[in-house]
């Protein structure tokens, strides 16, 4: 498809020059001999660039480009300037004018600008076709009144500079309520860096947040940018931030504090402007008793707190959730899409998804690899999803188990409910009293799902 291309200049003869260059390297070229004329055609038409003489009488080409930028900023426009209105133009190309050239027109310089034009152009659309990919793979997915609760929470942090923990088991999306922050806030528009604290050596964390000088320890054969500063401006997410060594607590505190970083090996501080989300799926209030996590950076992490919960307390965004999970599947690898039957929709919010959102995308992903057919019926799911196990009751309405781990699963489900209603809920009596320590118990809770609202 020809590249169109818009010339508006009150001169025939450079319209004629310009058209004879263009339409010979194969560009569809239309011409407007006033500003008004030419603010019309950019409207309607919508050209791929512009080229605007800046010296025209009535509306000039400053008057002509402003009113072009305030109707679409992204189309290019070069500015054609005459000897003696350099400057104006130089004004221009600070008001948004891609580039200007000087008359008469050469006609290499011509067709590098237009290539440089329409190369930037098409990159960023790239860049914005990539970044609406990113934003679909990152987009919270439900109706459900708990993950509603969560959206008020991100509404009315978003905007602060405000502090964000996020906390909430392993899989449950945490990552994307920390995106879904920064990209509705203030600084969107900057870098969001992720550091996922669990996953890298407690020797080298410290390098990785901080950043170090060369020669600063063995291996330190270049200078090192930290993640602190790289995001300067922007958003820091610390994913799992409970398992930071109290040394590298001590130094995010004091980042936090205030406001400045020191690289490994220098003496130089840095000063930073960084907002911080931190996560964790552990107990941090258990973990200051057990003086493990340092208790002045939980409350100067804590400010805005967030609970995202569990899938268990959104089964009704199952469904919407697998539909999302198929149509990013199909699209990533661009297949036809294969759809889930009503029978298996329904089966679906039955299992105990203890991987949350996490195991459930990767359930629907080997389903959609795995099924030859284009749906995808309850048969399909038997082997795969696993239906939740619940405390028994009673013979009418217990959920029968039908394997050997699933009877003793079942079973000690039931005997710590009953231990923790006969312990008034006291999970420090009630471990004691079984004999277990009190963080297997809090494990086992997490792992059954066990919760005073729900197994009263």
């Amino acid at each position: 498809m020809k590249s169109r291309i818009l010339v508006v200049d009150d001169e025939a003869e450079i319209r004629r020059s310009l058209r004879m260059i263009l339409e010979y390297e194969g560009y569809d070229v239309t011409e407007a001999s006033t500003g008004p004329e030419g603010v019309a055609l950019a409207e309607r038409e919508v050209p791929d660039l512009i080229f605007l003489d800046i010296k025209m009488p009535g509306m000039d080409g400053l008057e002509a480009l402003q009113r072009i930028r305030a109707a679409n900023e992204s189309l290019p426009v070069v500015i054609i300037s005459g000897h003696g209105t350099v400057s104006t133009a130089v004004e221009a190309t600070r008001a948004g004018a891609f580039d200007f050239i000087e008359k008469p027109l050469a006609t290499e310089r011509v067709l590098l600008t237009i290539r440089n034009a329409l190369d930037q152009t098409e990159l960023r659309n790239e860049n914005r076709s990539l970044k609406r990919a990113v934003e679909v793979r990152h987009q919270m997915v439900g109706e459900s009144p708990a993950l509603r609760h969560v959206w008020d929470a991100i509404k009315r942090a978003s905007p602060t500079n405000a502090t964000v923990l996020l906390l909430g088991e392993s899989g449950v999306g945490k990552e994307l309520v920390a995106r879904s922050i920064h990209r509705n806030s203030l600084r969107s528009r900057e870098r969001f860096i992720q550091v996922n604290c669990a996953a890298i050596p407690e020797e080298l964390i410290e390098s990785e947040l901080f950043g170090h000088e060369k020669g600063s320890f063995t291996g330190a054969t270049e200078k090192q940018i930290g993640k602190f500063e790289q995001a300067d401006r922007g958003t820091i997410f610390l994913d799992e931030v409970g398992d930071m060594s109290p040394k590298t607590q001590a130094k995010v505190l004091r980042v936090l504090q205030e406001g400045e970083v020191e690289r490994l090996g220098s003496a130089r501080t840095i000063k930073v402007d960084v907002r911080v989300i931190a996560a964790t799926n552990k107990d941090l209030e258990h973990e200051i008793e057990a003086g493990t996590f340092r208790e002045d950076l939980f409350f100067r992490l804590s400010v805005i707190p967030i609970r995202v919960p569990p899938l268990r307390d959104r089964r009704e965004d199952i469904p919407l959730l697998v539909r999302h999970f198929v149509d990013l599947f199909s699209r990533e690898n661009n297949r036809r899409p294969q759809r889930f039957t009503p029978a298996a929709l329904d089966f679906l919010p039955k299992a105990r998804w203890k991987g949350n959102v996490r195991e459930l995308k990767n359930t629907v992903e080997r389903l959609l690899i795995m099924t030859p057919g284009e749906a995808i019926d309850v048969e399909d799911l038997r082997d795969i999803v696993r239906v939740e196990i619940k405390a028994p009751a009673s013979d009418n309405d217990r959920e029968r188990p039908g394997t050997l781990r699933e009877f003793k699963e079942s079973a000690e489900r039931a005997f710590l409910v009953e231990k923790l209603h006969e312990n008034s809920w006291n999970i420090s009596k009630t471990a004691e009293v079984i004999g277990t320590p009190r963080s297997n118990l809090y494990k086992k809770l997490e792992q059954y799902g066990i919760s005073q609202e729900n197994d009263r």
